[in-house]
């Protein structure tokens, strides 16, 4: 799950194989080695050697969780387990003794909730998004608007020139670019999975005037099609990661079920399951084989016209037929 992902903002690219070693030997406990079942070991630097009852207390600690988490996470960890001992910070080796603990954990706290996305907390400002591995005969600037689309109002995209599985897509604000980043990386889009992370660009340049960039970037910023531009819309309660299971709506009455599975099966992919919502006909549920089916049918016919001055809408659900 990790051979492939960044440790930081689109640098320090993860490589993970297995090794041939059969046994891993470990001398110290610093920041170069560790093991976790020895929490006796030195530290090999000069420094004293963690207090034995202090270190059973940390090992035991550590293994509740079972894994670390990068930079902030990791430095929260540390201010709430030493703060729940009743320990000054010195007293743990190399913790965090340059930073003052109140802001130190206010700091690592926000950092690690706008690392998990968690409602209400501000992701931060960084609005651009970098997606990689896509599949650059197929992918189209309208294609990435209208799928990440259904977790922000997208502003802008571009695919880059020199290497054209790979896009810029700037959101219009970091919660919206933090929730396309969560739920649409690793997901398959025109059969290639695709990874997503925050750029380090803080915007999308557009092409200079009278520049041909062949169409490959775009600015969205005025689109009807935003899904989140009325505060209070009903879009923001029914945000759900990507699922076979599709929300459509605005459909007009003339529209039957066969011509929606009719519509939908020529995406390419196979209709399994439909239901009309029993009191309001101008929604359904449709279902298609697999997610990737279902991503493949949105991009293509979200907006699509059906007649009678009716578009359709296309969204995932989190139910079920």
């Amino acid at each position: 799950a990790l051979d492939g992902q960044n440790i930081y903002n689109a640098c320090c690219t993860l490589r993970i194989d297995f090794s041939k070693l059969v046994n891993l030997n470990v001398k110290y406990n610093n920041d170069k080695s560790r093991d976790y079942t020895r929490p006796d070991l030195p530290s090999g630097d000069g420094q004293p050697t963690l207090d034995p009852a202090i270190a059973a207390a940390f090992a035991k600690e550590t293994s509740l969780l079972g894994t670390f988490f990068f930079n902030d996470l990791c430095v929260f960890r540390k201010i709430c387990f030493i703060l729940k001992l009743g320990l000054p910070v010195a007293a743990v080796p190399g913790a965090l003794s340059p930073l003052a603990i109140p802001n130190a954990a206010a700091a690592a706290a926000a950092a690690a909730a706008g690392r998990v996305g968690m409602p209400g907390v501000s992701a931060g400002s960084n609005t651009v998004l970098l997606v990689s591995n896509l599949n650059e005969e197929m992918v189209t600037p309208q294609s990435l608007f209208t799928l990440f689309g259904v977790y922000g109002d997208v502003q802008r995209v571009k695919i880059l020139y020199n290497k054209k599985d790979s896009a810029l897509i700037q959101m219009a604000d970091g919660n919206q670019s933090q929730l396309a980043m969560s739920h649409l990386n690793g997901q398959k889009m025109y059969g290639k999975i695709i990874r997503v992370t925050l750029s380090k660009h803080q915007t999308v340049q557009l092409p200079r005037e009278g520049l041909d960039d062949q169409g490959l970037t775009k600015d969205f910023g005025n689109s009807p099609l935003h899904r989140f531009k009325k505060p209070g819309s009903k879009n923001f309660q029914n945000i759900f990661p990507p699922s076979a299971t599709l929300h459509l709506s605005n459909i007009p009455p003339s529209v039957a079920e066969e011509d929606l599975r009719t519509l939908f099966a020529n995406t390419g992919g196979t209709v399994k399951a439909f239901k009309f919502f029993q009191r309001d006909h101008k929604m359904a549920l449709l279902q298609m084989s697999t997610v990737e089916e279902a991503i493949q049918a949105l991009i293509d016919l979200h907006n699509y016209n059906l007649g009678e001055s009716h578009h359709l809408r296309v969204s995932f659900s989190k139910s079920t037929i």
